[in-house]
């Protein structure tokens, strides 16, 4: 009986163990998971917000065409045109 004892003890405490580590192994396979899924959100929010950029370009072209209007008027000087100019192309 005591060798029947000591079996089931080693055998449970064994089992427990094994459960334990398979816990931490559950565990981490979900955590890495998430992880995975909040860097391929981010990487689709990334791709999502890049188109936005031309905006930018499409706001410079109709300032440069005021620009360019105020100059045909003589509004502005060609050289007041040409500084205003580069200023708005170096902010491209």
């Amino acid at each position: 009986m005591p060798f029947l004892l000591r079996a089931a003890i080693v055998g449970g405490g064994a089992y427990a163990v094994g459960k334990h580590m398979q816990r931490s192994r559950d565990q981490n396979a979900a955590q890495n998971q998430q992880i995975n899924e909040l860097q391929n959100q981010q990487s689709q929010q990334a791709q999502q917000a890049a188109p936005a950029a031309p905006a930018g370009d499409e706001d410079s072209y109709k300032q440069l065409t005021q620009l360019k209007s105020l100059l045909d008027q003589g509004v502005l000087t060609q050289a007041e045109f040409d500084a205003q100019k580069q200023k708005i192309l170096q902010g491209m």
